[in-house]
C-alpha cells in the first residue's frame, strides 16, 4: 500500500501549478509581450516571405532512341512511352543536384545579386551555393515521380525557375548523352567508311581479274578441263593450245580471284551488320527525345509559404511561458519560498 506521506508528497505538476497560480499576473504580461514581439519579428520587415512553386515529373523508361525504335530485338521491354522506375528516378535526382543545372540557373537569373550577396565577399560562392540549396529542393515522391520545389521572395521568379529547372533536365541529359553518342557515331562512321573502301578496292580487283577471263574459277576450271579432254581425244592441237592457255590464266589468277571473292563476300556481310550499327549511332547522335513526362507545371503562388506567422506566434508564446515558469520555479526554490509553501500545504493536509 502507498503510505500517507507518499500520498501527500507533492508532484512536479502540483509544484508547477502552484508557480503558475502565484505568478499568474507576471505570466500574463509575459504572454502578451511574447505575442506582440513574435508577431512583430515574424513580419516581412524581419523575415523575408518566401513563395513556393512546384513541378512534378516522371522520367522516361529508356534513353536510347535507336534501341527502342530501330532495334531488331523485339523482346526489348523498354517502351518510349513508358514511365521510368526507381533507377531512372534516382538518376534524374542526381542530374537535378548536379552543378550543371545549378550553375545555369545561377547565371540565367543572376542569383548572386538576387540573393543580395556582395560580389566582393570573401565566401560569396559558398553563401550562394548554400542559399541555392536551401531554396531549391528535389525529392522522390511515393509514386516514383520527381518533385522540384523552388522557394523565392518573388512568386513569379519562383515559378519561372521551377519550370526552367524541369526544362534543363532534358537539355542536360541530352548534352551528356550527345557527347558520348557523337563520339560513338564517329567511331562507327570511320569503320563503316573504311570497310566500304576496302570492298570497293576488292571489287575493282575482281573487275581486273575478270578482264583476264577469270569469272568463276571453279566452274571455268571444271569446264575447261572437260573440254580439254575432249579436244585431246580428237587430236585438235589448236583447240588444245587455246584451252591450255586459258587454264594457265586460271592457274595464275584463280587463287587471287577465289581469295578476293570469299573476302568480298565476308566483308559485305560485315558491312550489312555495320550499316545497322551506323544507322543506330547516327540517330542517337542527331535526334533527341524528351526524357521527362511533366505532370504538374509550376505557377505563380498567390500566398506566401514561409514564414507561417501564427505558428511562430504560438510556439514563441508557449516557449516564453514555459521558460518563465521554469525560471520562477528556480527562483522560489533557491529562495526557500517554494519549500515553505510545500511544508505548509503538507501540514495543512496532515
Amino acid at each position: 500500500m502507498i503510505s500517507q506521506n507518499e500520498d501527500h508528497k507533492p508532484f512536479l505538476s502540483g509544484i508547477l501549478m502552484q508557480v503558475v497560480y502565484g505568478y499568474k499576473k507576471h505570466l500574463t504580461v509575459i504572454g502578451i509581450i511574447a505575442i506582440i514581439l513574435s508577431a512583430i519579428f515574424s513580419g516581412p520587415n524581419f523575415i523575408t516571405p518566401l513563395y513556393k512553386s512546384t513541378v512534378i515529373l516522371y522520367p522516361t523508361a529508356s534513353n536510347s532512341i535507336s534501341k527502342v525504335l530501330l532495334s531488331d530485338n523485339f523482346n526489348n521491354s523498354k517502351d518510349v512511352l513508358e514511365f521510368g522506375e526507381i533507377e531512372q528516378t534516382e538518376q534524374m535526382l542526381q542530374v537535378l543536384n548536379s552543378n550543371k543545372i545549378r550553375d545555369r540557373i545561377i547565371d540565367k537569373y543572376n542569383l548572386l545579386d538576387h540573393y543580395n550577396i556582395k560580389s566582393g565577399s570573401k565566401f560569396k560562392m559558398t553563401k550562394l551555393y548554400e542559399e541555392y540549396e536551401s531554396n531549391f529542393r528535389f525529392r522522390r515522391t511515393e509514386y516514383m515521380a520527381v518533385k522540384i520545389t523552388v522557394y523565392d521572395k518573388n512568386p513569379q521568379f519562383a515559378a519561372e525557375m521551377a519550370n526552367n529547372v524541369a526544362e534543363l533536365v532534358d537539355s542536360t541529359i541530352n548534352h551528356m548523352q550527345k557527347k558520348i553518342a557523337v563520339k560513338a557515331f564517329q567511331i562507327v562512321e570511320v569503320e563503316y567508311n573504311k570497310l566500304k573502301n576496302e570492298i570497293k578496292i576488292k571489287e575493282d580487283s575482281l573487275t581486273v581479274l575478270r578482264e583476264f577471263g577469270v569469272h568463276d574459277y571453279e566452274s571455268q576450271s571444271e569446264m575447261f578441263n572437260r573440254q580439254l579432254a575432249i579436244e585431246m581425244a580428237k587430236g585438235e592441237s589448236k583447240s588444245i593450245k587455246r584451252l591450255e592457255k586459258k587454264l594457265e590464266t586460271l592457274a595464275k589468277y584463280g587463287g587471287p580471284y577465289v581469295s578476293l571473292r570469299d573476302a568480298l563476300e565476308h566483308d559485305k556481310k560485315q558491312l550489312s551488320q555495320l550499316k545497322a550499327k551506323y544507322e543506330e549511332a547516327k540517330v542517337d547522335a542527331v535526334e533527341s527525345l524528351p526524357h521527362t513526362f511533366v505532370i504538374n507545371t509550376a505557377y505563380q503562388a498567390e500566398k506566401k509559404t514561409y514564414p507561417i506567422r501564427w505558428l511562430i506566434v504560438v510556439v514563441s508564446t508557449f516557449a516564453s511561458l514555459f521558460l518563465a515558469i521554469i525560471l520562477f520555479s528556480l527562483i522560489d526554490l533557491f529562495s526557500g519560498k517554494l519549500g515553505e509553501d510545500i511544508k505548509k500545504k503538507n501540514s495543512g493536509l496532515g
